[in-house]
């Protein structure tokens, strides 16, 4: 399958996990909708949702081989995913923040919105013209093809450090992740009036719905601010 081999280890192993048991000794062509269904709404929402794929995966190779007519995972249902909101940092707490040695680094991949992975591979050839043209990752391709992408450089190019345990480290004191400063970016372009569409574009994201849940993501704040405008024109 045409996937980036992070990936397909995530794939092998959740078909040895969860598929091979039930599964693996039947044939393609034997195995129905009900069985899938019943094997999908047994595991819990995450891992349903990526236990599905594999088999949509699967069975999409084989109709595309003709091995088989139809995908009898088409119309499977998954239990609803509720996902909390991640917990992130302003720009503000961002800049006023203190990450000992890696203020510049925190505060490159917050300017910017890039995963670690794409981050730690950049090098000066990636930057012309005021821009950063992102066009791969640790992993060698970007997550997908929206993660090919241009985004403008804001203020000096920082290298990253090369393990992520570095910034986690400086990072767990605020209780966020490296990839919450993503988050950050995100609410930025939100509070700078950025369209969704752009934010999209601008962030990598394949599906708009992602950073849709993030623009939509209200802070406390904002509710103040919210209530003091109407204060002033009822």
């Amino acid at each position: 399958l045409p996937v980036r081999e992070k990936t397909r280890g995530n794939y092998k192993s959740m078909y040895r996990c969860h598929i091979q048991g039930i599964l693996g000794n039947s044939h393609l062509d034997e195995i129905n909708r009900a069985e899938i269904q019943s094997l999908i709404i047994s595991l819990p929402p995450q891992t349903a949702l990526t236990t599905l794929a594999v088999l949509k995966s699967v069975f999409r190779e084989a109709v595309a081989r003709g091995m088989i007519d139809h995908s009898p995972a088409k119309g499977v249902v998954t239990p609803s995913l509720n996902v909390p909101p991640r917990k992130f940092l302003t720009w503000e707490q961002v800049r006023n923040g203190n990450f000992g040695k890696y203020n510049r680094e925190i505060r490159f991949l917050a300017l910017h919105g890039l995963r670690w992975g794409e981050a730690v591979v950049l090098t000066e050839n990636d930057i012309r013209a005021g821009r950063i043209y992102i066009n791969k990752s640790i992993h060698g391709a970007t997550k997908s093809q929206a993660g090919n992408r241009v985004v403008p450089l804001v203020g000096e190019f920082v290298q990253i450090p090369k393990s992520p345990k570095t910034l986690k480290k400086v990072l767990d004191p605020y209780g966020v992740h490296i990839h919450s400063l993503r988050h950050t970016y995100a609410y930025l372009l939100k509070t700078q009036g950025i369209h969704v569409t752009t934010a999209q574009k601008l962030m990598g994201h394949s599906d708009p719905k992602v950073t849709m849940k993030i623009y939509t993501q209200v802070l406390d704040d904002e509710i103040d601010k919210t209530g003091a405008i109407l204060a002033r024109i009822s």
